[in-house]
C-alpha cells in the first residue's frame, strides 16, 4: 500500500472522527459510534484478561483504534481514477451500513447507532463523508496520475 493512499485514508478517517466527536452531544439521537467502539475494545481486552478501568484511557485507546482502522479501510478506495468517486460512495455506504448492522451480530449494543432513523442516517452520512474526503484528498494529491495504487 502506498503512502499516498494511507495519507488520504487518514484524512478521511479524521473527517469521520471530527464529525462524530463534534456532533455526538448535540442531541439524544446523534450517533455514538464511540460507545460501540469502547464496548468492542473492552470485550476484546477482557478476552486476554485485561480490563481498562480508566474511562479516559478507554476513550483514547478506542479513538486511536478507530482512526487507524478507518484510515486503513478508506485507503482501499484508491485505484483507477475514473472509478474513484464510485468506489468512495460504495465504500462509505458499506461502512455506514456495517456500523449499523454489525454491532448486534457480534454481540455488541447496537442502540448507540440505531436508536432512531436520524441516528442511522447520520451514522451512514459520517462514513460517506470520510470516504468522499479520502477521494478528494487522492484527487488533490496526485492530479497527474490515472491510477492510484
Amino acid at each position: 500500500m502506498k503512502t499516498l493512499n494511507l495519507i488520504a485514508g487518514l484524512g478521511g478517517a479524521i473527517v469521520l472522527t471530527a464529525l462524530h466527536e463534534s456532533l455526538k452531544n448535540v442531541d439524544k439521537n446523534m450517533p455514538r459510534i464511540d460507545l460501540v467502539g469502547e464496548e468492542a475494545l473492552q470485550k476484546t481486552t477482557e478476552l486476554f484478561g485485561v480490563k481498562i478501568s480508566n474511562p479516559n484511557t478507554l476513550y483514547k485507546a478506542t479513538l486511536a483504534g478507530d482512526l487507524m482502522s478507518n484510515a486503513a479501510y478508506f485507503s482501499l478506495i484508491a485505484g483507477n481514477r475514473k472509478d474513484l468517486w464510485t468506489r468512495a460512495a460504495s465504500s462509505g455506504l458499506l461502512a455506514g451500513l456495517g456500523a449499523i448492522a454489525l454491532p448486534k451480530e457480534i454481540g455488541l449494543n447496537e442502540e448507540p447507532v440505531t436508536k432512531s432513523f436520524k441516528t442511522k442516517v447520520l451514522t451512514i452520512s459520517y462514513y460517506m463523508a470520510g470516504a468522499f474526503a479520502t477521494a478528494a484528498i487522492l484527487s488533490v494529491l496526485d492530479k497527474n496520475k490515472s491510477t492510484y495504487v
